[in-house]
């Protein structure tokens, strides 16, 4: 049975309400401060609800609400007030400042009873709502978690993919293995300065994230040239050359085949990165001859990665230049054309490339 309170400083008025009550409910009577405090202490999550005389000596009814409020039970315990000449404007005040309802001497019974009853049943209702909505909350929670895990997961195993695919054009290409770690590290750079100082491009970090995973991804195409023509030492033909040129085109292609592991953002960066990495902003590029702005700006961030890596790094074309020389080829337009606000951000990025370079050099 729930258990109801009973405070009362007169024994005749305690004596009448438990008779009345005591077949439906466990009563606990309290006469005194000190008894009010061991019930709280004791039994203060327990109480269904509490019957409380307004003007009871030594902690009157708005006193009690207070005491209430204190222990954080105001919410939790509902109260009606024993009714009395002193507690008679109650019942007409707007808010009734935590009072629920009331009973009115003499006692009727059945009033007392349905009374009683009522905000006991009300209440008892309402703390089984909080308890699903806790306990819902806590299985939420745990989702989430599970969630956030499995997108992580997710993320790596994506990632894995991404670095799969790469290293396989890597060793088809005869490159040392980093070159697809230095764009990663350059196209990063570059984004991060051209999100800082150019947010008009639309950038954002979860989209700067994304630009550095995809680049591992630009040459993908690449798997679909000849060896003959992907590591021919000397100078391509014409038609060779544009038969390399396609690699953009090929790689496009793959990536949209294989968009279904993952989501939309990443694959579109994907394919712009791959198809538009060889364009320039004069319109001069492959295989599209874009121009302007109209170059994704996740391609132009790898792009600009890209050529600088070329140029530092020996080839089976040519031996390495120095970063200086990468750098003023780059700003001068030997290199390929770039936007002005990719220019402004290399510039103020190169002491980070010429750093990333020295380290891993070896």
């Amino acid at each position: 049975m729930e258990r109801i309170l009973i405070v009362d400083h007169e024994r005749d008025n305690c004596s009448q309400l438990k008779d009345i009550l005591k077949d439906l409910y466990d009563i606990e009577i309290a006469r005194n401060i000190e008894d009010i405090t061991a019930e709280l202490d004791s039994h203060g999550n327990e109480i269904a609800t509490v019957l409380y005389r307004f003007s009871m000596q030594g902690l009157n009814g708005y006193d009690f609400l207070r005491k209430l409020e204190e222990r954080g039970l105001l919410d939790k315990m509902p109260v009606l007030f024993i009714n009395e000449r002193e507690a008679a404007d109650l019942e007409h005040s707007p808010t009734k400042m935590g009072i629920y309802d009331f009973v009115h001497k003499p006692f009727v019974a059945e009033i007392v009873k349905r009374r009683v009853s009522n905000l006991t049943e009300l209440f008892i209702y309402k703390r089984g709502l909080e308890q699903k909505v806790e306990s819902q909350m806590v299985t939420m929670n745990k989702q989430f978690k599970l969630l956030k895990m499995q997108q992580a997961e997710l993320a790596k195993s994506k990632q894995n993919i991404v670095d799969i695919l790469a290293t396989v054009v890597e060793c088809r290409s005869l490159e040392s293995g980093d070159h697809i770690n230095r764009i990663k590290a350059y196209t990063e750079i570059i984004a991060k300065q051209m999100l800082h100082d150019y947010p008009e491009t639309g950038l954002d970090e979860k989209m700067v994230e994304i630009i550095v995973s995809a680049s591992a991804l630009h040459d993908i195409g690449k798997i679909a040239i000849p060896d003959s023509i992907l590591n021919k030492p000397g100078k391509l033909t014409k038609d060779e050359f544009e038969f390399q040129k396609s690699h953009t085109i090929r790689g496009a292609d793959i990536v949209n085949n294989i968009s279904g592991i993952w989501d939309e953002d990443y694959a579109r960066i994907c394919y712009e990165i791959c198809r538009y990495h060889h364009e320039r902003y004069d319109g001069r590029g492959y295989p599209d001859g874009i121009k302007g702005d109209s170059i994704p700006i996740s391609a132009q961030c790898e792009s600009v990665a890209d050529v600088y890596d070329a140029l530092v790094t020996e080839s089976v074309y040519r031996a390495a230049y120095s970063t200086e020389e990468a750098f003023n080829m780059i700003v001068r337009g030997e290199a390929g054309v770039f936007s002005p606000k990719i220019l402004e951000a290399f510039r103020k990025t190169r002491e980070e490339f010429e750093a990333f370079y020295e380290k891993h050099r070896g």
